[in-house]
C-alpha cells in the first residue's frame, strides 16, 4: 500500500512569504526631551512641586518633592542650581566616579546622574522604593508640554521634540526565519488568521 506523499514544506513557506510581506523600513519616532539652561534656574523648585502633585495617587491631592521626577541640585551660597530629571532605572551601580568642579565647588558625578540606582535614594518612590522615571507628563488628555516646563517662570526648562529614525523593525531574514518556524509549527492558515486578527486590532 502506497502512502500519499507528504507535501513539501518549501511550498508552504513560499506561500507564507507571498501572503505576508514584511518591509525592513526604518520607522520615524518622536523623541521628547527637556533641555536645561542652568544659567536661568534660580532654584525656586516649582518644577519639583508641580511634578510631585501631578504624580500623586489622586492627582494634585498632595505634594511631596521626594516623589518628583525632577530634582534641583542646590548650592544657594554660590547661587548654583541644576535641575536634573529622572531617566531609566539602572539595576547596578555604575563605575563612574568622576568629579566636576563648578565655580570652585566639587561635585560627584552621581549628583548629575538621571538614573535611579541601588547606590542612592534619589528618584525612588519614598514609600515603596520603586524607581521613578520622567514620563513627560503624558496623560489623557495629553499635556502640550510637561508641567515642569509650563511652571518654570524663568524658562530654564525648554521642551523639545525631534524626529528620529528608529532601529530597523527587524532584519528581513530574521522575520522570514520566524515566519517559517511558525508555519512549520502551526500551519500556514493559522499564521495568516493570527496576522489578520492582529491587523484588525492595530
Amino acid at each position: 500500500m502506497l502512502l500519499p506523499k507528504r507535501p513539501r514544506r518549501k511550498k508552504s513557506r513560499d506561500k507564507a512569504k507571498e501572503a505576508i510581506t514584511v518591509t525592513g523600513e526604518k520607522k520615524k519616532k518622536i523623541i521628547k526631551t527637556i533641555r536645561i539652561d542652568v544659567d536661568k534656574c534660580n532654584g525656586c523648585r516649582a518644577c519639583e512641586v508641580i511634578c510631585s502633585a501631578f504624580h500623586a495617587a489622586e492627582k494634585y491631592s498632595s505634594n511631596n518633592p521626594a516623589r518628583a521626577r525632577i530634582r534641583v541640585i542646590r548650592e544657594p551660597l554660590t547661587d548654583i542650581y541644576v535641575p536634573v530629571y529622572a531617566g531609566d532605572y539602572a539595576p547596578a551601580e555604575c563605575a563612574g566616579r568622576d568629579k566636576y568642579t563648578i565655580d570652585g565647588k566639587e561635585y560627584d558625578e552621581c549628583a548629575f546622574c538621571r538614573a535611579s540606582c541601588p547606590s542612592r535614594d534619589v528618584f525612588k518612590e519614598p514609600d515603596s522604593g520603586l524607581p521613578l522615571k520622567c514620563d513627560m507628563c503624558e496623560d489623557d488628555p495629553p499635556q502640550e508640554k510637561p508641567l515642569c516646563v509650563q511652571w518654570c517662570l524663568n524658562e530654564a526648562l525648554i521642551y523639545e521634540e525631534r524626529e528620529d529614525e528608529g532601529e530597523e523593525e527587524g532584519k528581513l531574514e530574521d522575520m522570514e526565519i520566524g515566519l517559517e518556524s511558525m508555519v512549520d509549527k502551526y500551519g500556514l492558515q493559522k499564521v495568516i488568521d493570527a496576522i489578520a486578527r492582529m491587523s484588525k486590532k492595530g
